[in-house]
C-alpha cells in the first residue's frame, strides 16, 4: 500500500520533471524564434563610407576642423611651403598627421546603420559642435573650395575587429542618419596636435654642459666631463652651501631633451629682451639657446642654434633648427617651463637658521 509520503514524493518528482521539460521546450522555442528572426532580417553589407574619396585624396588642399573645446581652425596646403595652419601664422603642420587623417577618412568602412532620431544623437556625441555638441566636425575640400568629404565623429568603441580597427559613431552633417563605422580615426580637435613638433631633438647622451641665465637671480652652469657620467655637477658651488642631492642639476641640464610645446605664435608679438636664457652645449659642438618669457601665467620660448668652428655636422644641424624655429615663440607645458626656469637656489639645501 502506497503511503501518503510516497504519494507526495512522486507528485513532486513528476512536477519537477514537467517543469524541466517545459523549460527545455521553452528554450528551444526561443532559439527557433531567434533563428527565424535572424534569417528574416536583412543582411547588411559593409561599404566604404566615402566611396569616391579614394580617387580624390590628392586633390585635398584644406582640412577644416571644428570642436566644442577648441573652436574652428584650418590646415591648408600652400605650394610654396606645404601644409600649414593659416590661423597660426602659417606655422608648419605635421605632414604625417595630415596624411593619416586623409587616408583614414577615405578608408572608413560602414559596419551598420544606427539611429536617425535627433533626440538620440547626443548619446553618441554626434551633436554638431556649432550648437555646443561634443561631435568633432571634419571637412576635406579641394583648392576650388569644393567639399570632398565631411563628417561628424562621435564616440568610439571596441568592436573586436580582427585587424585591430576601432568602431566610431559618425554621421554626415547634412543628415541625421548615424552609422557605426570601423577605421583608424586618430583625429584631434586641438590645433596643437596638427603642428609640426620636430623643432629640436637633443639626446641626453650628447649634452656636455648647460649655462643658465635666469630673468632674476644669479647665473650658474652645470656640466659633466664625459657622456658616460650619470650626473651633472654644479660649477662654482656657492661657499657654505650644499646641493639638495647629487642628482639635483640633472633636471635643468636635460631641459632641452624631449622639447615640446602646446601652442605657437610669432615671436615678434612678444618682448624677449629680459627673458631667461638656457644654453645647452653638446660634446659634438652644437649650442642651442632657449630664451623663456613669462606672460599672463604662460611661458613662451624661442629656440636658436649655432655650432663651433670646424664642426660641419653640428653646423648643418644648427641651420636646420634655425630654419624651423626662427620667428616663432613656443608655449611651453608647465613641466618643461619649470625645467627651463630652474633657479640656483632650488638646487641647494636651505640655509640653516642660526640659533
Amino acid at each position: 500500500m502506497v503511503t501518503m509520503h510516497e504519494l507526495f514524493s512522486n507528485r513532486r518528482r513528476n512536477l519537477l520533471f514537467l517543469a524541466i521539460v517545459a523549460a527545455i521546450f521553452c528554450a528551444l522555442a526561443v532559439a527557433a524564434l531567434y533563428r527565424q528572426q535572424m534569417l528574416a532580417a536583412p543582411h547588411y553589407e559593409s561599404q566604404t563610407f566615402f566611396p569616391d574619396l579614394a580617387h580624390h585624396v590628392r586633390e585635398v588642399t584644406r582640412i577644416h576642423v571644428v570642436s566644442q573645446s577648441h573652436g574652428a581652425f584650418d590646415v591648408a596646403f600652400k605650394p610654396e611651403t606645404g601644409w600649414v595652419l593659416p590661423g597660426r601664422g602659417n606655422y608648419p603642420a605635421a605632414f604625417d598627421q595630415v596624411r593619416k587623417a586623409i587616408v583614414a577618412i577615405a578608408a572608413l568602412q560602414t559596419v551598420e546603420p544606427k539611429t536617425a532620431r535627433v533626440d538620440w544623437l547626443h548619446y553618441l556625441d554626434l551633436d554638431p559642435p556649432s550648437t555646443g555638441g561634443k561631435g568633432l566636425l571634419i571637412t576635406l575640400s579641394n583648392e576650388k573650395g569644393k567639399d570632398l568629404a565631411s563628417l561628424i565623429i562621435g564616440k568610439s568603441e571596441n568592436i573586436g575587429d580582427a585587424n585591430g580597427l576601432t568602431g566610431y559613431y559618425v554621421r554626415k552633417p547634412d543628415t541625421m542618419q548615424s552609422w557605426l563605422v570601423k577605421g583608424a580615426l586618430d583625429i584631434k580637435g586641438d590645433p596643437a596636435a596638427w603642428m609640426d613638433k620636430d623643432v629640436v631633438t637633443i639626446d641626453r647622451a650628447r649634452i656636455q654642459s648647460v649655462e643658465v641665465v635666469p630673468a632674476t637671480g644669479p647665473r650658474y652652469s652645470v656640466a659633466r666631463k664625459k657622456p658616460s657620467d650619470a650626473d651633472f655637477t654644479l660649477r662654482d658651488l656657492p661657499p657654505g652651501r650644499e646641493l639638495q642631492s647629487a642628482q639635483s642639476p640633472n633636471g635643468v641640464a636635460t631641459a632641452i631633451t624631449g622639447f615640446s610645446f602646446d601652442d605657437i605664435r610669432p615671436a615678434k608679438d612678444l618682448d624677449f629682451s629680459n627673458a631667461a636664457q638656457l644654453l645647452t652645449h653638446t660634446f659634438d659642438g652644437l649650442t642651442v639657446t632657449v630664451r623663456v618669457l613669462e606672460k599672463d601665467q604662460s611661458y613662451w620660448a624661442t629656440v636658436s642654434a649655432d655650432a663651433a668652428p670646424g664642426k660641419p655636422a653640428a653646423a648643418k644641424e644648427a641651420r636646420d633648427i634655425n630654419a624651423h624655429a626662427s620667428g616663432w615663440a613656443y608655449k611651453l607645458p608647465a613641466y618643461k617651463a619649470a625645467q627651463f626656469t630652474t633657479s640656483l637656489e632650488s638646487l641647494l639645501k636651505p640655509l640653516s637658521k642660526k640659533k
